[in-house]
């Protein structure tokens, strides 16, 4: 693959993206992983994303996480969503020629922007949400895919009201693990190694 591990520029539809890209040595599979909402203060630093990064990269899988147009130093302007998953679709590809079994994960924003992205691309073998904020983004395009899906969600979510979680998941054709952190909100402080083995155990069914 082109660059070494650490940070570098890829090529992206609104000028060339920030990345950071966490290399294994011998990759069962590849992810990429979209961070949190830019208009408040999301980026591949958060928490969440670089302990979902963790534990892909433990399952086995080469990671590449990203900041999405005009975050940091990525070139362009926030697009309320639709720029971003362009954005998610120029990582894909850019993981893609090297690696035919794609991950793709997201939290919060970067769930809806991620996953949408990723349902999409037949290059995608399975998706991970994390914290889905299905409280104020629309995940009814997950009715349209029937790749494995995983979904983690604190019941305390103010975001994502596990109820109406439930409830999509019940909607869905394809094969979908819901996870319920008890005690969770929308951060998943202090239940952050729960949400790693969570995707840890997911990622290693499915790049077997």
């Amino acid at each position: 693959m082109r660059p070494l591990d650490g940070t570098f520029f890829l090529p992206g539809p609104a000028g060339r993206i920030e990345a950071v890209l966490k290399r294994h040595p011998s990759p069962r599979a590849a992810a990429v992983v979209c961070h949190p909402h830019p208009r408040f203060g999301g980026t591949f630093y958060n928490k969440v994303v670089s302990r979902a990064t963790r534990a892909l990269h433990g399952a086995g899988a080469t990671v590449l996480r990203f900041h999405f147009r005009g975050v940091e130093a990525s070139e362009g302007h926030f697009d309320e969503g639709v720029g971003e998953a362009d954005d998610t679709r120029a990582a894909i590809n850019f993981l893609a020629p090297e690696h035919p079994h794609l991950l793709v994960a997201g939290y919060s924003f970067g769930a809806w922007v991620g996953l949408r992205a990723g349902a999409m691309d037949p290059r995608v073998k399975a998706l991970i949400g994390i914290g889905i904020p299905i409280n104020v983004y629309d995940f009814s395009y997950l009715r349209e895919t029937r790749k494995p899906l995983l979904l983690i969600q604190g019941d305390r979510d103010e975001w994502g009201e596990i109820e109406t979680v439930r409830t999509l998941v019940r909607e869905l054709p394809g094969p979908v693990t819901l996870e319920v952190i008890p005690g969770a909100n929308h951060s998943l402080a202090e239940h952050l190694e729960t949400m790693m083995e969570k995707i840890s155990g997911f990622a290693l069914r499915a790049s077997g």
